[in-house]
């Protein structure tokens, strides 16, 4: 029997990296995350190297600017978007546990896009907010009480090295299991990835399209999780419902997608 992608990975983040082995089934230079806004008609991909690229600015972002560590919990409250993928990896390349829709009051640190910034000023932590533009652009005008990720995070270094190794055994993940809220170790977080993976029946070569939540585990799993687990690639679509069956079949045709959920 063929080993699974990433068979030695124990935390989400040592998932994504082994997109970037030598030697690879996945090849790092091939898209890895696609991006639709269809309220916008912003349209962006980023390969493994990219999305790599990004993760470890904000890991450093996160590690250094906003001093996180291990035993905080960040609150993201994000849609299903490319930053906010790219959000959830740096977390777990810190060890900082996602909270994906979670009270802000409760966490350590939030990460809020345009539409929760009312929500988000009720955390004690850091604040940072996501203008979600296309081309990654800035908020015209800085939300008062936040940090600009757009203007904070080109200044990061290319390369990131968690200040302590990430333990697999510690909570990585916050989320809804089937409606059931669960504190999910990074351990877990993988193996569910790849039981999802198996009973979707992805592989390398699989290409999903979602346009499902990121704020239960179904969105994670269809929209990263068991992609990444698979050494696959997603396509991640939102503000898509004006879409009509034709054009969703010549985006279906256009992307190569394999699997449509959502």
């Amino acid at each position: 029997m063929t080993a699974p992608f990433a068979a030695d990975a124990h935390t989400p983040a040592e998932l994504l990296q082994a997109f970037l082995r030598p030697g690879s089934a996945a090849d790092p230079s091939r898209p890895l995350v696609t991006f639709y806004d269809d309220s916008t008609g912003e349209r962006v991909e980023l390969s493994a190297k990219t999305f790599d690229n990004w993760v470890a600015k904000t890991a450093n972002l996160l590690q250094d600017e906003l001093n996180a560590s291990p035993d905080d919990r960040a609150a993201l409250l994000l849609p299903a978007h490319w930053q906010s993928a790219v959000w959830l990896l740096a977390c777990w390349s810190v060890g900082v546990a996602a909270v994906p829709g979670g009270e802000p009051k409760d966490a350590d640190l939030v990460v809020s896009g345009p539409d929760g910034l009312a929500s988000a000023q009720e955390c004690p932590g850091e604040r940072v907010a996501l203008a979600l533009r296309p081309l990654g652009g800035r908020f015209p005008q800085r939300p008062d009480g936040f940090l600009d990720y757009a203007a904070e995070v080109p200044g990061q270094g290319d390369r990131f090295a968690p200040y302590s190794p990430v333990d697999p055994q510690a909570v990585a993940l916050e989320t809804l299991v089937d409606g059931l809220p669960l504190k999910l170790t990074g351990e877990q977080t993988v193996a569910l990835a790849r039981e999802g993976a198996a009973r979707l029946g992805l592989d390398s070569g699989s290409r999903v399209l979602s346009t499902l939540s990121f704020d239960d585990w179904a969105g994670l799993e269809a929209g990263l999780l068991a992609p990444l687990a698979a050494g696959a690639s997603v396509v991640l679509c939102r503000n898509s419902g004006q879409l009509t069956e034709d054009q969703w079949q010549s985006r279906i045709d256009s992307e190569r997608v394999t699997l449509r959920l959502g």
